[in-house]
């Protein structure tokens, strides 16, 4: 059975923009956490955990290793087929996700 693995690779957060255009100035997602790791055994549910907006972003990247989806060979982009690094669409403080396509052992 196909799975996926989902990091939290980094936390941002550019400061410069979050005091130019928003009413508070935020920190870091406090949701995730560094090094955190979730795994997914069906696409269509959010792990536990995890954040909702977040998986918004990720959700299709998931899907798409999941189903076997080869980021290497379609895109010559990833040294790993079976990874996507990926972020959620918070421009002030965003999140990168590494997603990994596991197996059963």
């Amino acid at each position: 059975m196909l799975k996926c693995k989902i990091t939290v690779l980094r936390k941002t957060h550019h400061q410069d923009l979050a005091k130019q255009y928003t009413l508070h100035e935020k920190q870091l997602c406090n949701v995730l956490a560094e090094g955190q790791e979730f795994t997914v055994t069906n696409p269509a549910n959010m792990p536990e955990g995890f954040c909702a907006w977040a998986w918004l972003d990720i959700q299709r990247w998931v899907q798409a290793l999941m189903l076997g989806g080869d980021f290497n060979r379609y895109t010559g982009w990833m040294k790993e087929g079976n990874t996507w690094i990926t972020c959620c669409t918070d421009g002030v403080r965003p999140v990168i996700f590494k997603l990994e396509r596991t197996r059963d052992s």
